[in-house]
């Protein structure tokens, strides 16, 4: 008898954060282990993983963790969870591991683990075979994964888009995926995110003329703004600046060692004539690419726009070309930098709805699942909208309402020789671990509870000194305040502040014994139900007192 199990620890209902297992028997594929940005409400936060602690438990019965491309939301969790799963083969195209080589070289985490592998050659992974199939992406060497059972295949499509104009290291091999297709898939698995968008997205990820119009039109600099792994971008950057007698300035020592190693390997082409340095970074005519950071989208374009970068000083006639989509969760990052730009003497430039990244539309899904023709099919990577919207393509190319999995993270996909047990609701534990700065460790709810008070409301710090002799108020109650009120605006305020304080102070005061804890909660309780009945905030309140 045959169980297999699917599920995911992240990127179903939501954006990035992919992580997708594949439970054979008794052997377990991992598919993908990304982060997700934080969104704007998560103060402090640099970017969110998936709680693994169901793999850290099962451990010994994994057999691989395969990566599809270099994007951080399908490879970016790799270094916080390296050292829980280590001697556990991570494989992926050659491109993706050295991007990933890179990252985790930077971060000092061990590579050994790193397994390139091709295109079209099958892997013998414990009991079952894995058959790597290219897929066209923004990144070379994208790969979605066939892998055999025996009853059928399991077909998961990674991110990708059909345009035969893609060639190379983004091609995507219909004969192939034809061919798997009549072996018998099993069960699909597709992306979502643009599964409501009609038609294909090609040619509408292509930004080529966009990037004309802009040099053609730009009367000085241009400061481009995409992310580093981004090559097809990078690309057509290259391709329309070689078209000019404008230079190229690389800007960042990890998108210099991208752009060096991808022209290398030629996964980038770009004529020599047109890369730049930083004696021409002040040449009206240069183009000046920068790329933001693992953590923190529009970071670096932050800078420059804020007046904090070292090297690049906007002037007027700049150009920003922003290249970088609207990431979900970061609108509100997103519109302050639109504004940030709008109160200098410069021109923006941002993708309109018309330009799409490389993720399947509605035609680019139909495709694949006529190619595929899967018994079953589950939408993956996406809001619950997407997969809904994913979920109705395939009933329109005739795949049965009930052969269709509609699933939250965690909840079970489970087939008993071929065929989806529809009464099993079983789920796995799974869940978000927030991280912030360099540290791996979870920052946890409370925390960013926290966060979001002082964010708010402010917080309101009380400090008192009382005699260690007679248990007198010798010094204050001070208040020191952030982000609540200005104290020298509010001296009424404040001083019904000081005198509450001093009451529940002198209150519990008795024979010589000071109960801190009743005056910390009474100071706590009092405060806020009057600061609340007279401000309508809640600042955080934190006493501080002492003997001497």
């Amino acid at each position: 008898m045959s169980k297999i199990k699917i599920f995911s620890l992240g990127g179903l209902n939501e954006i990035g954060k992919n992580m997708y297992v594949i439970e054979i028997d008794k052997d377990i594929l991992v598919i993908d282990a990304g982060l997700k940005y934080a969104d704007d409400q998560m103060l402090g936060i640099d970017y969110v993983i998936p709680n693994i602690e169901y793999l850290k438990e099962n451990k010994k019965r994994i057999k691989g963790i395969f990566l599809t491309h270099g994007h951080f939301e399908n490879d970016g969790a790799i270094q916080d969870i390296a050292e829980s799963l280590s001697g556990i083969p991570i494989y992926g195209s050659k491109f993706t591991i050295a991007l990933l080589k890179k990252e985790l070289e930077m971060k000092k985490v061990s590579t050994k683990n790193l397994v390139e592998i091709p295109a079209y050659k099958t892997l013998n992974v414990g009991h079952v075979k894995v058959f790597p199939v290219g897929l066209s992406h923004s990144i070379p060497d994208n790969l979605g994964y066939a892998i055999y059972t025996k009853d059928g295949v399991i077909f998961y499509a990674s991110d990708f888009v059909f345009d035969a104009m893609m060639r190379g290291h983004y091609q995507t091999d219909m004969g192939k995926l034809a061919y798997i297709g009549k072996q018998g898939v099993l069960c699909l698995m597709a992306e979502s995110v643009y599964a409501n968008k009609v038609g294909h997205t090609s040619p509408n990820h292509r930004i080529s003329s966009l990037i004309r119009e802009t040099l053609s039109k730009a009367e000085g600099r241009i400061i481009f703004n995409v992310l580093s792994s981004h090559l097809y971008r990078i690309q057509e950057l290259f391709n329309e600046v070689s078209k000019t007698d404008r230079k190229i300035i690389i800007m960042g020592k990890k998108l210099q060692s991208i752009v060096e190693y991808a022209t290398q390997n030629n996964y980038l082409f770009v004529d020599s004539k047109c890369i730049g340095d930083l004696s021409n970074i002040n040449d009206p005519d240069v183009v000046i690419i920068n790329s933001n950071d693992r953590e923190r989208p529009y970071s670096t374009i932050y800078k420059i726009v804020n007046g904090y970068d070292k090297f690049v000083k906007l002037k007027p006639r700049d150009t920003v070309f922003l290249a970088t989509p609207i990431y979900e969760g970061r609108e509100k990052t997103f519109y302050k930098l639109l504004d940030d730009i709008s109160r200098l003497d410069v021109e923006v430039v941002t993708l309109s709805k018309e330009n799409l990244s490389h993720h399947a539309s509605s035609e680019d899904l139909m495709m694949m699942m006529d190619l595929m023709k899967p018994k079953y099919y589950f939408p993956i990577k996406g809001e619950y909208r997407h997969q809904v919207a994913n979920a109705n393509l395939a009933m329109q190319v005739g795949i049965p309402a009930n052969h269709i999995i509609l699933k939250e993270n965690g909840f079970v996909a489970s087939f008993v020789n071929g065929k989806l047990n529809e009464n099993d609701f079983s789920k796995i534990p799974c869940g978000d671990i927030s991280i912030d700065g360099d540290s791996s460790d979870d920052i946890g709810e409370v925390v960013l509870r926290d966060r979001e008070m002082l964010s708010d409301n402010g917080i309101i710090v009380i400090s008192a000194t009382l005699s260690k002799k007679t248990k007198k108020i010798i010094a204050g109650p001070e208040i020191l305040t952030r982000g609540f009120v200005y104290v020298k605006d509010s001296t009424e305020l404040i001083e019904q502040i000081k005198e509450i304080c001093t009451k529940v102070i002198v209150e519990n005061v008795h024979d010589n014994y000071v109960d801190y804890g009743k005056i910390k909660s009474g100071i706590r309780e009092n405060l806020s139900k009057y600061l609340n009945g007279q401000t309508g905030n809640k600042p955080m309140i934190i006493s501080v007192l002492q003997e001497i």
